[in-house]
């Protein structure tokens, strides 16, 4: 496994294994075969509901505990400073956990400044190991490195060949802050998976597209978390250290962005109505 050493002098998987849309009663058997195969970083989120599943397999993984990165997420209804405060030990305790390594805010909306403040505590307390935010553009995500105390870790974005992220990832670069990539795979959409560039490149690495795709993001010096419930796969979305893209390669894959989202945007009314009236 590769590591990234964030802002803070923690150091972080490149590569994790994510539990979105993995239901609790599966949550626990995937994180157990994730850990098996040699994944260390988890990502899970208070919206998510599998919290509890991810805390009972690392407690049952036989995995030292500082061996394992752990990531969650507070959700919108729990924000502004007292929501959160309270959420976070709630998570710590569904988590089975004495510290979680990283938590971020999981969408720019309602009072995210005050869930940063209690963010920034528990920081200080010692029990968050790294703090940071998820689904931040450009815009608030610049706001919130001006005028926080301490500046985010980490920013996980929608991030995949065909939404690279390229302005936002500048600015992350000029703030210090890692990319993170949620949805490398773009959850299938657009033929990922059979992509003809993809495909080429990937043949001529003896790959497959997921891993081709993998690298690339990879070597963009962005995290993954990819997701998948079936450990055959979980194993060859581990198998992207052994070869390395060129620059014809990557400049293919680069030419793959259309710069949109594949899933939402915060500029859309009705979006951001549909997200605010999510409750975990």
């Amino acid at each position: 496994m590769e590591y990234v050493t964030l802002n803070n002098g923690i150091k972080m998987p490149v590569l994790g294994y994510g539990v979105y849309q993995v239901g609790n009663e599966e949550c626990e058997r995937c994180v157990l075969d994730a850990i098996s195969v040699g994944y260390r970083s988890i990502d899970t989120a208070q919206s998510y509901g599998n919290e509890e599943a991810v805390g009972s397999a690392i407690n049952k993984c036989g995995v030292l505990r500082e061996e394992l990165f752990i990531t969650t997420k507070v959700w919108i209804s729990n924000a502004g400073y007292e929501n959160a405060k309270a959420s976070l030990q709630e998570s710590l305790k569904k988590l089975k956990t004495d510290y979680i390594d990283l938590v971020l805010i999981h969408q720019p909306f309602n009072d995210y400044y005050g869930t940063y403040r209690a963010m920034e505590e528990a920081y200080q307390e010692g029990w968050i190991r790294a703090i940071g935010v998820s689904n931040f553009y450009p815009d608030r995500f610049i706001d919130l490195c001006r005028f926080a105390k301490i500046k985010p870790a980490i920013n996980q974005v929608e991030t995949h060949v065909f939404q690279q992220q390229k302005i936002a990832h500048e600015y992350m670069a000029k703030y210090g802050v890692q990319h993170e990539s949620w949805g490398p795979f773009a959850e299938g959409r657009k033929d990922f998976f059979t992509n003809p560039v993809l495909m080429e490149i990937g043949v001529k690495h003896e790959k497959s597209a997921a891993q081709t795709a993998l690298r690339f993001l990879i070597q963009s010096d962005v995290v993954v978390i990819p997701k998948s419930t079936h450990k055959e796969r979980m194993i060859q979305n581990m198998d992207v250290f052994d070869f390395s893209l060129d620059e014809a390669d990557m400049n293919a894959i680069r030419a793959l962005d259309e710069a949109e989202s594949l899933f939402f945007s915060h500029y859309d009314p009705a979006t951001v109505e549909m997200l605010t009236g999510l409750h975990r």
